[in-house]
């Protein structure tokens, strides 16, 4: 299959809303009141999370139809630890992004462990997100 490009757009709304379409849809990232936001919306890191989330989602039922077997459903849980001090121009040496990720998934599914072990390393192996996250991407940030 050939490579694909998926485009958002956004504008700030104020200093910490930010409108963001994708195709027809509209999502609003906010911070929250502690952190000087209006709390209109989830925030930069929770989305990344939420991404993550989705698209494991979504591979845990690919391949559990490619491994024939019934998954009738499947409960997502992530954190991540980060420190704020670089976000907000504190000196650290501490990288501004999630120290970890951390995920549980919980399958409510008709297969044993053992197919169940081999489920979740293929679902980590071909989840575009955790690939991202996990692997240098290279950015390229420009003014326009």
């Amino acid at each position: 299959m050939a490579d694909s490009t998926f485009r958002v757009n956004a504008h700030s709304a104020n200093p910490t809303k930010t409108i963001v379409k994708a195709r027809s849809f509209q999502m609003i990232i906010d911070e929250p009141t502690e952190l000087g936001g209006t709390n209109e919306g989830a925030n930069p890191v929770e989305y990344l999370l939420a991404a993550l989330s989705g698209c494991l989602n979504v591979m845990c039922h690919v391949v559990a139809r490619e491994m024939n077997f019934t998954l009738r459903s499947v409960e997502i849980k992530l954190s991540g630890t980060l420190n704020t001090d670089k976000l907000f121009g504190k000196e650290t040496t501490e990288r501004a992004g999630y120290k970890e990720i951390n995920v549980e998934i919980t399958p409510d599914a008709d297969a044993d462990k053992e197919t169940l072990a081999r489920w979740i390393k293929t679902i980590e192996s071909r989840c575009p997100v955790s690939d991202n996250i996990a692997n240098p991407t290279p950015l390229h940030i420009s003014l326009k």
